[in-house]
């Protein structure tokens, strides 16, 4: 039997995939992966959605008077 395919869930960032992925968004449109590992973006932030491209690391921080 083969390995199961790994998904991690990072605290604050993406799920990494190990192993060739295709990932099928909403609309149906699929993308494959030949990586050994992909980054799936969870905050949608990424330019390259649904591909992580790190936006997750540009927080904006709002200060208590909201700017």
């Amino acid at each position: 039997m083969p390995d199961p395919t790994r998904i991690v869930l990072t605290d604050d960032g993406p799920a990494l995939v190990r192993g060739p992925v295709e990932v099928e968004l909403p609309d149906g449109t699929r993308l494959r992966s030949d990586r050994a590992v992909t980054a799936v973006c969870l905050c949608r932030r990424s330019k390259r959605y649904p591909i992580c491209d790190t936006a997750h690391r540009r927080k904006v921080r709002r200060t208590e008077d909201g700017g």
